[in-house]
């Protein structure tokens, strides 16, 4: 992939940070209304990109679910320059196996080397410490680009 210039990871967080206390809803991105995890990403990139290139298909909430196919990682791939996990800061957008051998079906934007932003079933939109038991978990990791053109 090309050189792509990347969004002030200062902005991403402060526009993550502008949906904390959304409540959690299945498959929703409306800033403080209700979101998902994947919702709060779309809306922060919604925020500090522009539009979505495509529409995101209805998807299974089973973070135990097994495949060949990294669905939310190939389609991160197809908007956003990918990072190795030990390369990623603050702003950085991660994807968490929340199983063992499980696809990757969790979301969450790095705000710290610590903390981390993410929509949350029954607590809705929170910042948290990134623990072992989080960091360990993190399976890929990307940036928001200035563009959607990549």
């Amino acid at each position: 992939m090309p050189e792509v210039e990347i969004i002030d990871p200062a902005l991403v967080i402060a526009t993550a940070r502008s949906w904390l206390g959304t409540p959690y809803h299945d498959q929703a991105s409306l800033r403080g209304v209700g979101c998902d995890c994947l919702g709060l990403a779309r809306g922060v990139w919604r925020d500090v990109v522009g539009d979505e290139p495509f529409p995101i298909p209805p998807y299974s909430r089973d973070w135990g679910e097994t495949g060949p196919n990294e669905v939310l990682a190939e389609g991160a791939r197809r908007m956003m320059p990918e990072v190795a996990v030990s390369d990623a800061g603050p702003g950085a957008l991660v994807l968490f196996r929340m199983a063992p051998r499980a696809i990757a079906k969790h979301v969450g934007i790095l705000t710290g080397s610590d903390h981390f932003i993410h929509a949350y079933e029954r607590l809705g939109v929170v910042e948290e410490i990134l623990t072992p038991a989080w960091a360990r978990r993190i399976a890929f990791a990307f940036l928001f680009p200035r563009s959607s053109n990549i």
